[in-house]
């Protein structure tokens, strides 16, 4: 069956031509219909209209687009912030950027696709590792590091799919005794979602230290558009000289811009809107366990059920689709961290209400019987 989104994707949307509780995509805060993010977006292009037509290093920066900085750097709390049309550059502009600083690159298997293609891009020497498993890191490692060689270790923060968290704490003690080891992570699914502050998957796990970078996604979490990497000001100026990739990639839309800005704000002055949705995601995810799935005990809002016994993912999304309630089927190798044998995946928000994830929990255990 193909569906067809005939609304807004918030908590309720219209799909196929009829209402359902919508538990698909990546709005983990509903911000992408929040009355104020569309009205930014509206207002800055009856200003300043869709786009500058020209690059940021010549006359692109307009008050929009320095706002939309101030604004992010503001929210990690740092000096200065680099934006790009798109997530999936993340980690190429990273790579490149970042080349003379490493000699070895080591892969988790299931690191999303732009990872993947960002690896070509740089002429070094790539060693896949166990998905999630610092052991299979540490002796990969061991048998490829050569002496002197700097290694890199690029991986997802979030998996897409699964919803898993890289143990990048467990990667921290393989790597510390190593001198000039390097951290490049994709938060596409972990920007403004996990850590005390929303920075991400090293806040999350209290990580700091110059050789930790990482890129995230603002089409997700933060409802907008492209891409952004943060820290400061020598890391900024060493990806805009040394990555090609930044410097040609156009600025983000006027209107993305100004309704991303938004979005930052009210993150930034709402942290109860991760509250709210930490305790969403920590209610449905003990009420599956009562239902005997295998939860995982973090935040992420993201809720992977494998094909199992008595559970055929795809005729579950099925029957719970006619019975109104979306979620997402993916066959097996159809995107990164796809457990065997396809699955289905659930994303909690922020705004679902309790009626909502009470009813979810019911419709799937109804069709367990």
């Amino acid at each position: 069956m193909q569906y067809f989104m005939e609304s807004e994707a918030g908590t309720k949307a219209i799909i196929n031509k009829k209402l359902v509780d919508y538990f698909s995509g990546c709005g983990y805060f509903c911000l992408q219909t929040h009355p104020e993010v569309v009205q930014a977006a509206c207002e800055s292009t009856q200003k300043y209209g869709i786009s500058s037509a020209t690059s940021a290093s010549i006359y692109g920066n307009n008050p929009v687009l320095i706002d939309f900085q101030e604004k992010a750097a503001k929210f990690f709390n740092v000096p200065n912030v680099l934006y790009y049309v798109s997530g999936c550059f993340g980690t190429s502009i990273l790579l490149e950027g970042l080349k003379d600083d490493y000699d070895i690159i080591f892969f988790d298997s299931e690191s999303h696709y732009s990872s993947l293609l960002a690896t070509s891009l740089v002429n070094k020497t790539i060693v896949v590792f166990n998905h999630r498993s610092a052991e299979d890191l540490k002796q990969k490692i061991e048998e490829n590091l050569k002496p002197r060689q700097r290694p890199m270790v690029v991986c997802d923060g979030i998996f897409p799919i699964s919803g898993e968290v890289s143990p990048l704490h467990h990667y921290l003690e393989v790597m510390n005794e190593i001198e000039g080891s390097s951290f490049c992570v994709d938060d596409a699914h972990a920007t403004g979602v996990i850590g005390k502050n929303g920075y991400g998957s090293y806040d999350y796990f209290g990580m700091k230290g110059d050789n930790l970078y990482s890129s995230g996604t603002l089409s997700k979490a933060l409802g907008g558009h492209g891409g952004i990497i943060y820290g400061d000001m020598e890391l900024m100026t060493k990806l805009k000289h040394k990555s090609s990739l930044a410097n040609a990639c156009s600025t983000i839309p006027i209107p993305a811009a100004a309704a991303t800005t938004k979005a930052f704000d009210i993150l930034h002055h709402h942290p109860e809107l991760r509250t709210q949705l930490w305790d969403n995601v920590k209610y449905v995810k003990s009420e599956l366990s009562k239902l005997g799935f295998e939860m995982n005990n973090t935040p992420v809002p993201i809720i992977c059920i494998g094909n199992q016994k008595n559970f055929n993912a795809q005729r579950i999304q099925e029957e719970l689709f006619e019975r109104n309630i979306a979620v997402t089927y993916i066959g097996e190798g159809g995107y990164t961290s796809v457990p065997k044998g396809g699955a289905i995946r659930i994303a909690i928000f922020s705004g679902h209400t309790m009626e909502q994830l009470e009813r979810l929990i019911y419709e799937l255990k109804s069709l367990l019987r």
